[in-house]
């Protein structure tokens, strides 16, 4: 039982550096971006794609820990991670990002190389430019949106060899998705974040700025979202129908980040954070069925 629990808390530990729950977020954005731009499914493809887009993030995410462990240290919701807390020292953590950040590569690699290229970009961009970034601007969530964008390009990438407007429309609906999402997150854990003087919001404090560039932001990410259903963007298209469910999603989301602006709480936050959770899966499901049906 003693080594079953051993085990258990080390693979655990594991999926913490890892961030085996973000990492999943990523593969799904890729993996819908491959769906909407496939001519035919190879399963290869799509192996190799899940395969390098779950190392390249969990190689990013335990570099990000690696250069955060003494903040980490400081904010309740990071403390008890694996490095901080003790449990887990560099050179382990090393070995796994060092690791997956060459099976990730070579995997993307295998698909093409501007697959591989949009991953190692993201890599660099979140481990080298925003993780130190947060310490100093609420630039880094701008930059550190450059980064998180790129899953649902990447996938489409993986599929045709080509970055053009398709791509292009899919990074730009996750990259606005990013600035009511994470400035949410932000607002509710302001406090925490402050410990480790991390102030990602537009002001830096919670004030109006953040709440009203929240609607500005989901503003355009719906209006780029239905760009697909008038024919502007290339082969990538979007029925009437489909349409009008993304519509709903977006103005779902506006709702809150509204409601987030003339009630500016923590709780009003928390019902916008999990806006954006339910919108962006939704939204990349609704493009692949139309895609199909289409």
């Amino acid at each position: 039982m003693f080594v079953a629990q051993k085990i258990y808390v080390k693979m655990r530990d594991i999926g913490i550096l890892l961030k085996f729950r973000l990492a999943f977020t990523v593969v799904f954005s890729a993996a819908a971006g491959y769906l909407l731009g496939m001519p035919n499914f190879i399963l290869s493809q799509f192996i190799l794609l899940v395969l390098g887009g779950f190392a390249i993030v969990g190689s990013s995410n335990a570099l990000n820990q690696i250069m955060e462990i003494d903040t980490d240290a400081l904010m309740d919701r990071t403390k008890l991670r694996p490095l901080p807390a003790g449990r887990m020292n560099k050179s382990e953590a090393y070995f796994w990002a060092i690791s997956l950040a060459v099976l990730g590569t070579a995997s993307l690699a295998f698909l093409n190389i501007p697959t591989a290229v949009f991953g190692i970009i993201s890599m660099l961009l979140y481990v080298l430019v925003y993780t130190p970034m947060k310490s100093k601007s609420p630039i880094a969530v701008l930059v550190g949106a450059f980064p998180g964008a790129i899953p649902f390009l990447l996938g489409w990438v993986a599929a045709t060899g080509d970055f053009g407007i398709e791509a292009g429309t899919l990074f730009a609906i996750q990259f606005l998705w990013q600035f009511p999402h994470f400035w949410a997150i932000a607002w509710v854990g302001y406090d925490d974040y402050a410990k480790a003087g991390y102030y990602l919001l537009p002001s830096r404090e919670k004030n109006s700025t953040a709440t009203y560039m929240s609607i500005i932001y989901t503003l355009f990410m719906i209006f780029v979202s239905m760009l697909p259903a008038f024919g502007l963007t290339g082969s990538l298209k979007l029925s009437p129908p489909a349409a009008l469910i993304i519509l709903g999603l977006g103005i779902y989301v506006l709702r809150l980040a509204i409601f987030h602006h003339r009630n500016p709480s923590d709780s009003a936050a928390r019902a916008l954070i999990m806006s954006t959770i339910v919108y962006l899966p939704l939204l990349q499901i609704a493009y692949v069925i139309d895609n199909f049906l289409i």
